[in-house]
């Protein structure tokens, strides 16, 4: 029990902690510690930074170029290879299948899709920094190329007349494939091309960040979108219905609409083919997917699938007895590489800008996850440069644009793989295919190869649950994941990422704008200040007003700044101000009237009415010699009280106003002119303005925009807010102590001159202690001459009083 209590000593101890220091402010921390800031380099010692090279330095920039240097040289070969081998034939077996089908989104001739399996591999295994990730095509982006080849190349531009048709004019229109087909290669492989220019690019103006704009939440709307897009497109294919190529905005509608309207012409032989596929592959999927820590590798049901329905469809001959849509011939080995077509890059700049981030975003998103779970780094600048250059190296050969799979990576990870050996060991089983498999695929169905990719959209249409989770962690976001879906499916990938990105874009800019505010109080006994509306023990300072600002403040939201001051304080200053100026103009004209009178107690009204607002005045003063020069009398004016005119001024209950700046992050030259004048419009109506809590960068951003002067004093920031508040409440401690000074109605007999009427202010004739009730001492003198009425001076002679004390500690007075 002893060692018990002994050891709960030391942690009762460090439960509470006392902290004895100067109050600070900006001006007293400078004094007391003197900021260093960083010498800036020399134009000499930048120079060598630049160009100095060493053999460390020239192999490190080898090896982040080459990523292969780095980990080939550790590879263990005894623990690796053979996981490696396994996982590489498995992989290799998905990436076959599901090249050829995903050539289909492309719409171009499945042999393809081999070549956009095999050829990315050779390259991102030397430059990529994923060891994990496949890569090859990928259902989304492939649908985006094939947008862009339908829109460049539709079947209406390819018809011929076919003279040997029967019919009434024994002529029939006819589509050239073959010209067609070429034509979509050419152009899917200059978009390829042009896609791996611009990551090049991207990647070596070190631009990476790029895809941090692409929010989770964006980029699961996004693929969820694209997957009802793939599945739209793989059904006419499903059903062997032929219809329109569509694009653009509603493309998918029209699509169904089609699709549905020629239902009738359905191949049963290809659409039972499809269904089947369809249901046996997501079965052996989700048996895969429970049944994994059991498993040791997943079931490769689609390669398992094509195998047998290649079988049937030879054995049955399904094309001629049932018509039957085949993939009818693959080309073995490869064809000669071949120069793009630049003549293209203009027409299609803007989709391909729009892929290659895409393409970028999806393998980076993988590659991380895998990352994280095997403990290493992926360099994001890299990765676009590995992407490029592959994309331009497959561009070459007549491939479309490649990134990862999920699906495909998966695979190669949970069987076993370890590095890229095993990608290059699954582009060896591509190479198979590609030489010596291909004829033998020659009867698979097209329906079998949709039907594939349809069951490959599974985990993508499951992101739609995500949506209920982030509606209750974050509105924002679940708005973001529906708003870019429906984009998507509407305008279409290209527009609708766009318009996900712009309105994600505009959520930020919201949130910025309108930030969270509020008044604060502070805990007793405590240094902490938390918002008076959360917490019940929250109490404000007497006479003093709290508010935190959670934003940067710049233009767009500078006017919520002064909304939720106005909220905060209860009045509006420039109101009180203008308000305070009409009441003193009344009562000039009052006085000049005759019917108030301007005494040492105050300002009387004229015999027989009482004034509510002042005390009356029992010896009014003698004015009836006028050789004799008049007195001056300080009158005090409480402008929280009732007034002896009709003008209803705003109560003002606080002397002093903080500013807690804890969260902003920068100013713009517009808030700085804003706050500055907010300091005025606050000084002239005696309520002091203090900033706490501020970064660094602030005082020396506000240094550079001229912002402090005689008035705006560094005196005024405060480290915390808790320096301000002491701040405060010592400066109300001695000017209570000082107050009988004050309290004193002083009669001077000095002479001053007479300002004229239009040129009251009341800076020219007021100032106040910051007190809790705020009391404003005017002095005025009153004249008389010949054929005129009493006349009112204001005038400033008791601030001469006012600075005497100030420097001995007092509160600087209002200023104009």
């Amino acid at each position: 029990m002893a060692a018990g209590v002994r050891a709960e000593e030391p942690l009762a101890e460090l439960s509470h902690y006392v902290v004895a220091r100067p109050i600070y402010s900006e001006a007293g921390f400078q004094e007391e510690n003197e900021r260093l800031p960083p010498p800036p380099p020399t134009l000499l010692e930048r120079a060598r930074a630049v160009c100095s090279c060493s053999r460390k330095k020239a192999f490190q920039i080898t090896k982040s170029f080459l990523p292969i240097l780095e980990w080939l040289p550790n590879y263990r070969v005894k623990e690796w290879l053979v996981s490696d081998i396994i996982s590489g034939v498995s992989t290799g077996l998905v990436a076959t299948l599901q090249g050829l089908a995903y050539a289909l989104l492309v719409a171009v001739p499945v042999g393809y899709g081999l070549y956009s399996a095999f050829f990315p591999i050779l390259t991102y295994f030397f430059l990529g920094t994923s060891r994990h990730i496949s890569v090859g095509p990928f259902p989304v982006v492939s649908l985006m190329v094939g947008s862009v080849v339908m829109s460049m190349a539709p079947d209406d531009n390819f018809l011929i007349v076919d003279s040997n048709a029967t019919g009434t004019n024994g002529t029939e229109i006819l589509i050239d494939t073959d010209s067609r087909d070429a034509q979509r290669v050419l152009i899917a492989s200059t978009l390829t091309f042009l896609v791996g220019i611009l990551q090049v690019v991207f990647g070596v103006l070190q631009i990476g960040f790029i895809v941090r704009y692409l929010a989770d939440p964006l980029v699961g709307g996004f693929t969820t979108a694209a997957a009802f897009q793939v599945l739209v497109s793989q059904l006419k294919i499903v059903l062997n219905v032929s219809t329109k190529n569509y694009n653009g905005v509603l493309s998918i509608i029209y699509t169904l609409i089609e699709t549905f309207e020629n239902i009738g012409t359905t191949n049963i032989a290809d659409l039972i083919a499809g269904l089947l596929t369809i249901f046996v592959c997501m079965v052996v999927k989700e048996i895969n997917d429970r049944f994994k820590h059991k498993i040791p590798i997943p079931i490769p049901i689609e390669v398992i699938v094509t195998i047998v329905a290649t079988g049937i469809s030879y054995a049955a001959d399904l094309e001629k007895k049932y018509n039957a849509g085949i993939v009818k011939s693959i080309p073995r080995g490869f064809l000669p590489p071949e120069a793009p077509d630049v003549s293209m890059f203009s027409q299609m700049i803007a989709a391909s800008f729009s892929i290659a981030i895409v393409a970028y975003a999806i393998a980076v998103s993988v590659g991380k996850v895998y990352a994280t779970k095997y403990d290493y780094a992926i360099n994001g600048n890299q990765e676009f440069i590995a992407f490029g250059i592959s994309n331009i190296f497959s561009g070459a050969f007549s491939c479309f644009v490649a990134t990862t799979a999920l699906s495909r990576t998966a695979v190669q990870e949970s069987t076993g793989g370890k590095t890229q050996v095993a990608g290059i060991i699954s582009a060896g089983i591509v190479l198979i295919a590609i030489v010596a498999l291909g004829k033998l695929l020659e009867p698979l169905q097209k329906s079998v190869l949709a039907a594939v990719v349809i069951a490959n959209l599974k985990g993508m249409f499951m992101q739609v649950f995500d949506v209920p989770r982030l509606w209750k962690q974050n509105k924002v976001d679940a708005m973001i994941w529906v708003f870019t879906c429906i984009a998507s499916i509407i305008l279409g990938l290209d527009l609708g990422l766009l318009a996900g990105l712009l309105f994600g874009l505009l959520t930020v800019v919201l949130r910025v704008q309108f930030p969270s505010w509020g008044g604060f109080g502070n805990i007793p006994g405590t240094d902490i200040y938390k918002k008076v509306k959360d917490y019940k023990n929250a109490v404000e300072p007497e006479g003093v007003k709290i508010l935190k600002f959670s934003s940067p403040i710049f233009y767009a939201n500078i006017d919520g700044l002064k909304s939720s001051l106005k909220s905060t304080v209860g009045f509006d200053a420039v109101r009180v101000y203008n308000k305070r100026l009409k009441a003193l103009r009344k009562i000039q004209k009052l006085i000049k009237k005759g019917k108030l009178k301007a005494t040492k107690n105050g300002i009387i009204s004229e015999p027989g009415i009482s004034n509510e607002a002042f005390e009356t005045d029992e010896e009014p003063e003698d004015n009836e010699d006028l050789q004799v020069p008049t007195k001056e009398v300080e009158i005090q004016v409480d402008w929280n009280s009732e007034l002896p005119v009709k003008v209803n001024i705003p109560k003002v209950p606080i002397h002093s106003l903080i500013l807690d700046f804890g969260a902003v992050t920068f100013l713009d030259i517009v808030a700085v002119r804003s706050i500055k004048t907010i300091i005025r419009e606050f000084e002239r109506i005696d309520v002091r303005v203090y900033f706490a809590s501020y970064q660094d960068n602030l005082i020396s951003q506000l240094e550079r925009s001229a912002f402090f002067d005689d008035i705006v004093r560094k005196d005024m920031f405060f480290l915390t807010v808790h320096d301000a508040v002491l701040y405060i409440r010592n400066q109300m401690a001695y000017s209570d102590n000082q107050d009988p000074i004050f309290e004193k109605v002083r009669i001077s007999s000095s002479t001053f001159h007479f300002l004229p009427s239009s040129s009251i202010h009341p800076c020219n004739f007021s100032y106040s202690m910051p007190h809790v009730k705020t009391r404003h001492r005017t002095v005025v003198k009153k004249k008389k001459k010949k054929k005129s009425k009493n006349l009112i001076t204001w005038t400033a002679s008791v601030v001469h009083e006012y600075f005497a004390v100030q420097s001995v500690g007092l509160s600087a007075p209002g200023s104009c």
